[in-house]
């Protein structure tokens, strides 16, 4: 039975443009979301690069791509090529791409290039909440992008429980646990 074998630098490196190709990543991006710097980033993506990749580089493109270094390394490009369609942001998550596009904070940018998944989770609507913040000590540098993230991961899993408990027999001690809440947490004014 033969086994794939890894594949030896140039080959991986014209392996890696294709796939960054099929992601629709320019050199910049590539480069910001690989977390490599812009020569490397552009060496790989010439076409007939002679570079022999580093084990580092490798592992960087993997993580950006969504692979393991296995799976760069062994998995054939036709197979490859779907699974970069599936995922790839240019073609099914166009709030992501938004928050990438207008992101200005360098604190949010970083946020983004080392947690892809969590960003790819976040809804239109965190989105513009954090969009919203961005600024020079504003409310997202004080309080940190990844604290502020966080935040809004833990409403999103409150919500869906709210909604899950909603469907069933506690529904009114429910609605009587958020009334006590809600008029411990209302302004003053509200209450006269």
């Amino acid at each position: 039975m033969d086994e794939p074998q890894p594949s030896p630098g140039p080959e991986l490196a014209t392996k890696i443009a294709r796939l960054v190709e099929e992601r629709g990543w320019n050199q910049e991006e590539f480069a910001r979301i690989a977390r490599l710097n812009r020569h490397t980033a552009r060496q790989i993506l010439l076409d007939g690069s002679t570079r022999t990749l580093r084990n580092s580089t490798i592992g960087a493109c993997a993580r950006a791509l969504g692979l393991s270094v296995s799976e760069l390394r062994t998995t054939p490009l036709d197979r490859l090529l779907p699974k970069m369609r599936e995922t790839s942001p240019a073609n099914g998550d166009d709030s992501v791409r938004r928050l990438y596009d207008r992101a200005t904070q360098p604190e949010l940018l970083g946020w983004m290039e080392r947690n892809p998944d969590r960003a790819s989770q976040l809804s239109g609507e965190e989105i513009d909440e954090l969009l919203s913040l961005q600024g020079t000590g504003g409310p997202l540098t004080a309080f940190g992008v990844d604290g502020f993230v966080a935040r809004l991961e833990r409403r999103r899993k409150l919500i869906q429980q709210i909604h899950a408990i909603t469907g069933t027999e506690y529904l009114d001690l429910l609605e009587q646990f958020v009334g006590l809440l809600y008029e411990k947490v209302q302004p003053y004014r509200d209450r006269a």
